[in-house]
C-alpha cells in the first residue's frame, strides 16, 4: 500500500488517434513540474501517476498548475486481491466525516470476481456499520469514495480540481508582449492554455523605468512558469527608440509609433524562437492606442497572426482572472513600464495609417531596430 496522486485529464480524451501525442506532452510537462520534489511519474492503462514525493500538497499545488491536468487525486494504491484490506481502508478513508456518502466503484478489470453495483454495495454497508454519522445518498452526496479496479486497487475520496486546458507545446509556439501590467499576463496565460508554448518580450527604458521594474517583469513571468513550463525572456533596451520618438514624432502619434515600434522587434525575437504569432493583453477601448483604428494601424506593421485574448473583457474580468492565476498582486507592484514614459497629453484615438507612417518617417527605423536587437538580455526562467 502507498500513496499516490493520479491525475485526471478532460479535453485531451477527445483526440482519437492523436491521444498519445498529446498524452506524451502532459506526462512530460508533469514531470518537468515535480521534478524537484523528487516524484516519480508515469503513464499506465490510460491514468498518469505521481508517487515518491517527500510533500504531497507541494506535489498537489504543482501539478494542479500544469496546462492539461484536469483534476488530481490523493489516493491510495493496494492489491485488488485482498478485498478485507480494501475494505478496511475504505472505513479507515471515511472515518470521521459526516453527512452523506456514495461508493463508485469502476472495474476496468473485468476478470475481478466483484462487479462494480457489488463493490458499490460491499464497501457502502461496511462504512455505515463502521461510521453511523453517516447515511447514503447517490443523487448528491456530500463525500465520494471512488474505486478504480485495474492492475491494482486505487482508492481516493478527495478530488482537487486543476486549471484544464490541453498540453503546453502541442499547438504551436507565440511570443508574448509582456509589461508589468495586469493585462498581458492573463493574455499569455490564456493563450499557453490551448497549448501553446510561450516566449516573452519586455521593453526596458532604463533609467526611465527602474531595474526594480525589471524585476517585477521577471517575477510575472516566473509566475506564468509555473503553467508554461518555463519561459524565455527578451528584455530589450527601448530607451533610445522612445527618446527618439518624443523628439521628432509628432506628439499625438507618439504612443501608437512606439507601439508600431515594439510589435517590429517583438515580431523579430519570435522569428529567433520559431514563433508563429504574438500575443498582447489589449482590451478595445481601454486606452486610446487600443482603438479599433488604432489596433490596426498597430497591427499593419507585422507579418504574423496577433492573438488579443483579452479583447473583449473589461477591466474587473480580467482582474478576475489575474487574481486566480496569481499575477494580480505582482502586477500592482508601483513600479513603472515603458508604456507610461512620455506619454502625450492629447493622443490620437482615431488615427490614420497614412499619417503614422508619415509621422515616423523621420525615424532611422532600422538603425534603432538594429541597435535595440543588439542589446538584447535573454533570461531564462
Amino acid at each position: 500500500m502507498r500513496e499516490l496522486l493520479l491525475v485526471r485529464y478532460g479535453e485531451i480524451f477527445l483526440k482519437g488517434l492523436n491521444r498519445p501525442f498529446f498524452m506524451r506532452a502532459l506526462v512530460k510537462n508533469i514531470r518537468e513540474s515535480v521534478k524537484s520534489l523528487g516524484a516519480e511519474v508515469w503513464l499506465h492503462d490510460g491514468r498518469i501517476f505521481v508517487a515518491d514525493f517527500e510533500d504531497m500538497e507541494a506535489c498537489i499545488a504543482r501539478v494542479t498548475k500544469v496546462f492539461g491536468v484536469h483534476s488530481v487525486c490523493p489516493a491510495i494504491e493496494m492489491e485488488k486481491e485482498d478485498f478485507e484490506a480494501i475494505a478496511a481502508q475504505a472505513v479507515r478513508m471515511m472515518d470521521g466525516l459526516q453527512g452523506s456518502i456514495k461508493v463508485s466503484a469502476r472495474r476496468s478489470d473485468k476478470r475481478y470476481p466483484m462487479d462494480s453495483p457489488a463493490i458499490n454495495e460491499e464497501l457502502g454497508g461496511r462504512i455505515l456499520d463502521a461510521c453511523p454519522a453517516l447515511h447514503v445518498d447517490i443523487h448528491h452526496p456530500d463525500h465520494v469514495l471512488n474505486v478504480e479496479i485495474r492492475d491494482k486497487c486505487y482508492l481516493y475520496v478527495r478530488v482537487v480540481p486543476a486549471v484544464g486546458g490541453m498540453p503546453v507545446g502541442t499547438n504551436g509556439k507565440a511570443a508574448l508582449l509582456l509589461s508589468g501590467g495586469i493585462d498581458s499576463p492573463v493574455a499569455g496565460w490564456m493563450i499557453a492554455k490551448r497549448g501553446v508554448k510561450i516566449c516573452a518580450v519586455h521593453f526596458h527604458s532604463y533609467p526611465y523605468t527602474s531595474d526594480r521594474a525589471k524585476e517585477k517583469v521577471l517575477e510575472l513571468a516566473r509566475i506564468l512558469s509555473e503553467s508554461c513550463c518555463g519561459i524565455r525572456v527578451y528584455i530589450v533596451p527601448f530607451t533610445h527608440i522612445q527618446m527618439e520618438i518624443h523628439t521628432k514624432c509628432p506628439d499625438d502619434y507618439g504612443t501608437l509609433i512606439m507601439r508600431r515600434y515594439m510589435m517590429r522587434i517583438a515580431e523579430k525575437c519570435a522569428r529567433l524562437e520559431k514563433a508563429q504569432a504574438l500575443i498582447t493583453g489589449e482590451s478595445i477601448g481601454q486606452v486610446a492606442s487600443q482603438t479599433m483604428e488604432a489596433l490596426g494601424v498597430t497591427d499593419s506593421v507585422v507579418n504574423m497572426p496577433v492573438f488579443r485574448p483579452v479583447i473583449g473583457f473589461d477591466k474587473a474580468e480580467i482582474m478576475d482572472t489575474a487574481r486566480k492565476i496569481g499575477t494580480l498582486e505582482t502586477s500592482e507592484l508601483p513600479y513603472e513600464d515603458c508604456c507610461t514614459v512620455f506619454t502625450p497629453r492629447h493622443p490620437a484615438t482615431h488615427p490614420r495609417l497614412d499619417r503614422a507612417v508619415e509621422g515616423e518617417s523621420s525615424l532611422d527605423m532600422d538603425a534603432l531596430i538594429d541597435e535595440a536587437m543588439q542589446g538584447i538580455e535573454i533570461v531564462e526562467v
